[in-house]
């Protein structure tokens, strides 16, 4: 509607004291206008005039349209990352999440405003949106969904400081609740000035364009990357500017004549460090020239004040840095990046990561647990520097300290201490549902954050699907009453035929990942029949990882989904026919599951646990540069009938898939995946194929006039049970009879001083595969060259 209406005086005045007091301390305050949607609106307006803001410095977040300010959707609210406004008004009556509320926390700057629109507090919480629907996962009705996110967030707003309350109702009426009061000397503000150090390296006008002392202090640990063998470690919660560091870091490099290559998830993540580079480059009044399109900033060696000249600074995509030769690299939210890739960096002689400990593009606590180890086993120096000055607004903020509590962004296992004596005898296995974890924070911020902790990528909406989403339930292990592992669990399958025609011919269907994979990649209509529960996330304490304690929490797991369906009871009386059936747990659950991006490690582990390679994606994701892997284990007879089919087909269409669409898949990849298939594949030679092994093996003959006997006997020495064959000889095969690589190329990789030596390898690998597998015909050859 027009933002004609009369002005709402209570409202308007309170924004202007509320602003006042943001302005004095330069954090920010949040109003809440809650209750009728029309009347919220226009409530809006009256405190956007009481803001006492310009209008180009007013967002307001909405489907609605008809506003004479900047209008935003809540689809495209990244469009407002790295940008600041001095009031944002977030309409949550349509498209609200806990991801929306993040980022929006995070645009407003100091002395301003973030005004939220909702229903009556009352009722919000059971309000049905957008966001609810996306949760509803099938079978699961909307109805399922519950809004415990929302009514702790509902009572947080009511007991925050610095959060100020109006109900408002269609009649105009509005009710002050609250009036945003904060603590003084807990919320004093203050900041801190930048300074450039006595002896710095990178010119005075960089160390200017910082905006806090940490960033200063960070620019001047970056100032190592001029040479050596350097790793700069820069660690900061959301918004201390380490983006920017890297920015300025960066566009001196470049000045220099250094060529910096910046990575990051997304180029969006990078996107402030390009903006702060381009900045300060035109400051120092070097010449440069930005390629938008392929994120190319190059200095032009002939321009003014270019130093060396000849530098740049260029994005790439983490899966392809390897690729990009550079003399320094860059990386951006490093914690949100899996830790192979995180290794493979370490490559580089001189690199920078960027990590952030609190935030929703990863957290660095993990970063530190799980790479921080490899790193100081590296032959780098490494400096660490941490930033905790806010950019965008002082210190002690209400709304940044609100976002943290309400979005567990701050959440953390138990201290190392309180778990460390923990065995899997000492440990007692625990079903909690959402309820449980409401009723204790302190249970609810361990549990989120060791899941927060093993994942590389975790964000705000996480919380609210472990808290409403009606597919997932957690189970976990404690130690003293500490939680020391736990496993988030998606229930999956038991879908109706027309649901799984749907899914066959190309729909998506939400939260279904393992069935849909078989049903959309691998054709199998019937993918869907089956119940069971994949495992979403299961993470360990790092203090006590390598003693058994996931093994010990996947068999309890197993244990307790072969008496029954746990999740069966939610889907209600709606669920009719024979999904419905099976979804009222009148049959057990089929199977348990897992789906994740392929490593040796992880595949050998999910394989001494008991799951059997179903499936290997033939693309790579790009953040991570892995394949995945599905891995399923039968826990009933109609789970079995679904693993055996799918095992039929994996190993039909490994001899294929493997020299074409997984031919540069890591060998040792490979080996993992096929070491953890649930039977041996079982070859069928003719007694020609025969000849031409022994003959390749034992004699004169070559490998190259009849390559196919030589990949079948290669798939079952890779599947057998008891191996027969050495890690490098395994690899051999791989690479040169499964994969097709050049002789050259599979010498080089494999430390062969010759092609020559590789094919003696080969042939001395396959004789023993002749005697071991060869039938009566081939043990005949075999004798001719005795």
């Amino acid at each position: 509607m027009a933002d004609s209406s009369p002005p709402t005086s209570t409202v308007r005045a309170l924004a202007g004291d509320l602003s006042a007091r943001a302005r004095a301390t330069d954090q920010r305050r949040l109003l809440v206008l809650s209750g009728d949607r029309d009347a919220g609106w226009d409530a809006a307006f009256s405190a956007v005039d009481g803001a006492d803001v310009d209008d180009d410095a007013v967002t307001f977040v909405t489907t609605r349209e008809g506003v004479r300010f900047d209008r935003v959707s809540p689809a495209r609210t990244d469009s407002l990352l790295g940008t600041t406004r001095s009031v944002v008004v977030c309409d949550a009556h349509e498209g609200f999440s806990p991801n929306l509320f993040g980022k929006l926390s995070g645009v407003v700057d100091g002395g301003g405003l973030l005004i939220l629109l909702t229903p009556s507090l009352d009722a919000w919480p059971d309000s049905k949106s957008a966001f609810d629907e996306s949760l509803a996962v099938p079978p699961f009705p909307t109805e399922a969904v519950t809004g415990r996110f929302r009514r702790r967030l509902v009572d947080l707003l009511w007991a925050h400081p610095g959060v100020a309350l109006v109900e408002v109702d269609g009649d105009g009426g509005e009710t002050v609740r609250r009036t945003g009061e904060t603590d003084a000397d807990v919320f004093a503000g203050g900041r801190t000035a930048p300074a450039t150090p006595a002896a710095a390296a990178f010119p005075r006008v960089a160390y200017e364009a910082c905006r806090t002392r940490d960033q200063s202090r960070a620019l001047a640990a970056l100032e190592r990357l001029r040479g050596g063998t350097e790793a700069v470690v820069v660690e900061a919660d959301r918004g201390r500017g380490k983006s920017s560091a890297a920015g300025l870091a960066a566009a001196c490099l470049a000045a220099e004549g250094e060529s910096v290559l910046v990575t990051a998830p997304r180029y969006r993540n990078a996107e402030e460090a390009f903006r702060r580079a381009l900045e300060l480059l035109e400051t120092l009044g070097v010449e440069a020239s930005h390629d938008a399109d392929a994120h190319v900033v190059s200095v032009d060696p002939g321009g003014a004040g270019g130093g060396s000249g000849g530098g740049r600074i260029r994005f790439c995509r983490p899966a392809e840095v390897g690729s990009e030769p550079a003399d320094v690299l860059l990386v951006d939210e490093a914690a949100a990046l899996p830790v192979h890739l995180l290794t493979s960096f370490l490559d580089a002689d001189r690199v920078a990561f960027f990590t952030t400990v609190h935030g929703y593009e990863g957290a660095g606590r993990g970063f530190t647990v799980r790479f921080r180890d490899r790193l100081d086993e590296s032959e780098h120096r490494v400096t660490d520097v941490r930033l905790d000055d806010p950019i965008r607004y002082a210190r002690g903020d209400p709304v940044e300290s609100l976002a943290f509590r309400a979005l567990l962004l701050d959440a953390r296992p138990p201290v190392e201490q309180m778990v460390a004596e923990a065995t899997p005898e000492s440990v007692t296995y625990r079903s909690w549902s959402p309820d449980d974890l409401l009723a204790d924070e302190h249970r609810l911020r361990e549990v989120f954050g060791l899941l927060v902790l093993a994942h590389y990528r975790t964000e705000p909406n996480d919380l609210a699907r472990l808290l409403d989403a009606p597919n997932l339930t957690l189970r976990a292990l404690t130690h003293d009453g500490h939680v020391v592992s736990v496993a988030l669990l998606a229930r999956e399958g038991g879908l109706d035929a027309e649901l799984r025609r749907r899914m066959y011919e190309g729909q998506r269907v939400r939260g279904n990942m393992l069935p849909d994979v078989l049903t959309s990649q691998v054709r199998d209509e019937d993918a869907a029949v089956p119940v069971g529960y994949r495992v979403m996330r299961i993470a360990t304490h790092h203090t006590v990882r390598s003693r058994g304690l996931g093994s010990t929490l996947l068999d309890e797991i197993r244990r307790e989904l072969h008496a029954g369906d746990p999740l069966a009871g939610r889907l209600g009386p709606h669920d009719t026919g024979e999904a419905g059936a099976r979804n009222r747990g009148e049959r057990p659950v089929d199977w348990l599951g897992v789906g994740y991006g392929a490593t040796p490690a992880l595949v050998s582990f999910w394989r001494d646990n008991g799951f059997a390679t179903l499936y290997l994606s033939t693309s790579r994701n790009e953040t991570s540069g892995e394949h995945s892997v599905v891995m399923c284990d039968a826990l009933s007879r109609r789970g079995r009938q679904m693993q055996d089919r799918h095992t039929d087909w994996f190993l039909d269409r490994l001899e294929g898939t493997l020299s074409d669409p997984l031919r540069d898949l890591d060998a040792d990849v490979v080996r993992a995946a096929l070491g953890a298939v649930d039977r041996a594949f079982a070859p069928s030679l003719t007694d020609r194929e025969w000849r031409v092994v022994v003959d390749a093996s034992f004699g004169p003959g070559l490998y190259s006039v009849n390559p196919r006997p030589f990949r079948l006997l290669a798939l079952r020495a890779l599947t057998v049970e008891e191996r027969p064959l050495d890690e490098r000889q395994e690899r051999l095969l791989v690479r040169k009879v499964l994969q097709a690589h050049p002789w050259d190329a599979v010498a080089d990789e494999l430390g062969f001083v010759s092609t020559g030596q590789c094919m003696k390898a080969l042939g001395r690998a396959y004789q023993v595969l002749v005697e071991r597998d060869g039938e009566e015909d081939a043990a005949a050859y075999r004798r001719r060259y005795e």
